[in-house]
């Protein structure tokens, strides 16, 4: 998977499990993604998107994720 395809879909993908259940990833409250940081990113594409939603959260990029949903919407 290319980095374009990666973002798209990391901007479409919600959490599966969990108190935030449902929730789009990058809208994670920040203390959640740093606690699971200090604990450990889950194994596979889970835990590579949770560490990006991460290091977007920790730089102030989100809104890169939020105009990813907007411009490639997914038809559900």
């Amino acid at each position: 998977m290319n980095p374009q395809e990666f973002l798209i879909q990391l901007a479409h993908t919600k959490m599966p499990y969990g108190k935030y259940k449902g929730r789009y990833l990058i809208d994670l409250p920040e203390h959640y993604i740093v606690w699971y940081n200090a604990k450990g990113f889950p194994k596979g594409k889970l835990g590579d998107m949770l560490l990006q939603v991460y290091e977007l959260k920790l730089n102030g990029l989100e809104d890169i994720i939020h105009n990813i949903k907007r411009k490639y919407p997914i038809n559900q």
